[in-house]
C-alpha cells in the first residue's frame, strides 16, 4: 500500500543529508558506469569480428590453389596447380552429405560499358548457390539459375553501385551491357553488406565464362557451405579431411600451404569464439570487482548512516514507532537511491558509448559499442539488493535497541 507520509519522510531525509545521499548514489552510479563501458567495448570488438566476415556465409569454406613450394613424388617445386570441373565434381560426390551450398569461381576483370559510360570492374563467374555463400541480396530481378548454366546464357547480375555508375537513376533490368566486347543481358541488381567494393562487382554463369574466355574447364576457386548442423569442431575436422584428400588426389605435399589451402570459416569462428570467451571472462571478473567495490561502498555508507541516525530511531520508538516501520523507511530510502543511481550510471554509460562510438571504430576498430540492457539491469538489481541488505541488517539492529539506549548512543 502506498504510504505518502512515508515517502515524504524519505525525501526529507535525503534532502537533509544531501552529501550522504550523493556519496551513496555516486558509488552505485560509478560501478554501473564502468560495468556498462567495459561490456560495451567488448561488444564492439565482437561486432568488429563479425563485420570482418559479414560478406561471407558463416559456414563458408574456400578451396584455393597456386604454385607448389615443395617437391613431392618426383614433381618439382614451382609447379602450377589448377582446379578443374572434375575437382568440383569430386567434392560434390565425395562430401555431398556434409555440404549445404557449393559453387566454383572464376575471377575476371573486364570493362563493362553502357552507352557512353564505361569502367573496369571485377566480374565473377559462379554457380547459382554462390548467392547464399556470398550473402548476396537481390534488390531487383533475379540471380543466376541452373538454366543459365545449362544454356551458357550471356546474362549478368550487377551490384547496386555498378548499376549507379553506368545507369544512374535509369532502370537497368533487361538492358544490355557490353562486357569485354560481348553483349550481356542484365537480369538482376544486388546489394551486399561487404561494402562499396562488393557492390561494384558483377556475376555471370560459370559455364559461359569457361566457354568464352579460354574454352576450357579451369576454375579459380571452389566455395562451399558446410552443413550448418555440424558443430564447429566437426566442421573443422571436415575441412581438414577434405584438404588432406585433395592434396593426395592432386599430388601435393601434405605441408605445402602455397599449393593448396582450405580457408574454413569454422576455424575463424572457433578462434573468435575462444578469444571473445576469454575477453568476456576478463571483463566479468573486472566488472564483478567493480560491483563488489560498489557493494562494499554502499555497505560502509549505510552502516555509518544507521549509526548516525540511532538517536533519531530512539526518538521515533519513544513516540510509538514500531521497529518494522523504522527498518522499512531506511530500506526504502536505500533502494530508492540505489535504483536512481543505477539508472543514472546506465544512461551515462550508454551516452558515452554512443558519443565515442565513431572514434573507437576509426581508431581502434571497435564497431558500434553497445551493451545489452539485460546485463546492466541485472547488475543494477544486484546492487539494489545489496543496498537493501546493507540497509536492512544495521537498521534492524538499531531499531531493536531500547529507546533509552538509542538516545544515549554516540
Amino acid at each position: 500500500m502506498f504510504d505518502l507520509d512515508r515517502w515524504r519522510e524519505i525525501f526529507q531525509s535525503i534532502n537533509k543529508n544531501r552529501l550522504r545521499s550523493v556519496m551513496s548514489g555516486f558509488t552505485v552510479a560509478f560501478a554501473i558506469l564502468l560495468f556498462t563501458l567495459l561490456f560495451g567495448i567488448v561488444s564492439g570488438l565482437s561486432n568488429s569480428f563479425k563485420g570482418a566476415f559479414a560478406d561471407d556465409a558463416q559456414n563458408a569454406m574456400f578451396v584455393r590453389v597456386w604454385k607448389t613450394s615443395k617437391p613431392y613424388k618426383g614433381l618439382q617445386t614451382g609447379r602450377t596447380v589448377q582446379l578443374k570441373n572434375k575437382d568440383y565434381d569430386y567434392i560434390s560426390e565425395e562430401y555431398g552429405d556434409k555440404i549445404q551450398y557449393k559453387s566454383s569461381r572464376i575471377y575476371k576483370n573486364f570493362t563493362i560499358k553502357y552507352k557512353s559510360e564505361a569502367s573496369n570492374y571485377s566480374v565473377m563467374a559462379v554457380n547459382p548457390d554462390h548467392q547464399y555463400l556470398e550473402k548476396t541480396i537481390i534488390d531487383k530481378g533475379r540471380y543466376l539459375n541452373e538454366r543459365d548454366l545449362k544454356e551458357k546464357s550471356k546474362v549478368i547480375v550487377i551490384g547496386r553501385l555498378l548499376k549507379k555508375d553506368l545507369f544512374g537513376e535509369r532502370p537497368a533490368l533487361r538492358k544490355r551491357v557490353n562486357v569485354n566486347g560481348s553483349s550481356y543481358l542484365v537480369i538482376g541488381i544486388f546489394s551486399d553488406e561487404g561494402g562499396d567494393n562488393e557492390e561494384r562487382k558483377a556475376f555471370i554463369p560459370l559455364t559461359t565464362a569457361q566457354m568464352m574466355y579460354g574454352n576450357n574447364d579451369y576454375i579459380s576457386q571452389i566455395a562451399l557451405g558446410y552443413d550448418p548442423n555440424l558443430s564447429l569442431d566437426a566442421a573443422v575436422a571436415f575441412g581438414n579431411r577434405m584438404e588432406r584428400d585433395l592434396r593426395k588426389k592432386m599430388d601435393i605435399h601434405p605441408d605445402d600451404q602455397s599449393a593448396l589451402s582450405v580457408r574454413n570459416m569454422a576455424e575463424a569462428n572457433k578462434g573468435i569464439g575462444q578469444f571473445m570467451g576469454v575477453l568476456y571472462a576478463i571483463v566479468i571478473l573486472i566488472g564483478s570487482g567493480t560491483l563488489v567495490a560498489g557493494i562494499i561502498g554502499i555497505s560502509n555508507i549505510m552502516i555509518f548512516v544507521i549509526k548516525e541516525r540511532t538517536k533519531e530511531f530512539g526518538i521515533r520508538k519513544a513516540l510509538g514507532a514500531k521497529p518494522a516501520s523504522i527498518v522499512g523507511m531506511v530500506v526504502q530510502e536505500s533502494v530508492l537511491i540505489t535504483t536512481l543511481a543505477g539508472y543514472l550510471g546506465l544512461t551515462l554509460g550508454t551516452y558515452i558509448l554512443s558519443l565515442i562510438g565513431d572514434t573507437l571504430e576509426e581508431d581502434y576498430f571497435i564497431k558500434d559499442p553497445s551493451v545489452s540492457p539485460g546485463i546492466v539491469i541485472g547488475a543494477t538489481i544486484v546492487l539494489v539488493l545489496s543496498g537493501l541488505i546493507a540497509a536492512y541488517v544495521p537498521a534492524k539492529k538499531a531499531a531493536n535497541i531500547k529507546p533509552i539506549e538509542a538516545l544515549r548512543a554516540d
